[in-house]
């Protein structure tokens, strides 16, 4: 018994010394480290589609896990025409609930190639992963005329294989008045269905094709018919995916 005692006293002695003279330890988190994030989604082309255009969709963000800031880009331009069309988005999120951001900032809107016009908006925005795996984006935007407009995102990757998948995504917009400068009119407006099949070259390379169906409806169908615009369009769609 007394071995045990002088085989136990020395380091018991030695933890209690430790103990008293250590000063408090700095929290080790790692939602303070500072990411990059670079995302093509969209680099296409549609060769059915007046003018054969290309499409890019893209977004960056840079920050830590709770606020971030994002860049969006998405636009498209006639290989033929020199015309186009597009959007980008600047904006500062902040984590609101597991897998769900808030975010708000500017949208700029800009026309090229005939009647050339810019023209800023305020976005407001909720963005996210849905229950069962549902990619869900939701934005309000107000210019400052004072019209308003919303947005729904929705995408979904089915898996054949661990490269290989089907990717369909679906998108809705509305306006809440009449907005003819841009071919806009009050209430729903246009909706645009696109299913592609991608296969994983890469986890940061896919290539892919598929189809995209886009409508304009109510009043936006009748700017669109009054500038001779097609009022339905369906095209197979060829291009990659990646990521940095």
């Amino acid at each position: 018994m007394r071995r045990m005692r002088r085989i136990w006293w020395g380091p018991t002695v030695a933890l209690l010394a430790l103990a008293g003279t250590a000063g408090p330890a700095a929290a080790q988190v790692m939602d303070q480290a500072r990411y990059l994030f670079l995302y093509a989604d969209r680099f296409e082309q549609a060769p059915g589609y007046s003018g054969q255009p290309m499409r890019l969709g893209a977004i960056g963000w840079y920050g830590a896990d709770y606020n971030r800031l994002w860049l969006k880009v998405d636009g498209t331009a006639d290989t033929r025409g020199g015309q186009g069309e597009g959007e980008v988005q600047a904006l500062l999120s902040r984590i609101v609930a597991p897998y769900w951001d808030a975010q708000v900032g500017v949208r700029l809107d800009g026309m090229w190639g005939g009647e050339n016009r810019v023209r800023p908006q305020l976005a407001l925005g909720l963005q996210g992963l849905a229950p069962y795996w549902f990619d869900v984006e939701t934005a309000l935007f107000v210019s400052p005329a004072g019209d308003v407009s919303a947005r729904v995102q929705a995408s979904y990757e089915l898996l054949f294989t661990q490269r290989l998948m089907l990717e369909p995504d679906f998108e809705l917009n509305a306006a809440l008045q009449d907005q003819p400068d841009w071919g806009v009119g009050a209430g729903l407006s246009n909706a645009e269905l696109g299913l592609r099949v991608l296969y994983e070259i890469r986890r940061e390379f896919a290539p892919y094709a598929g189809f995209v169906w886009q409508w304009s409806v109510g009043r936006t169908a009748d700017f669109a018919r009054t500038a001779g615009a097609p009022l339905r369009q369906s095209s197979l769609v060829i291009g990659v995916r990646t990521w940095y």
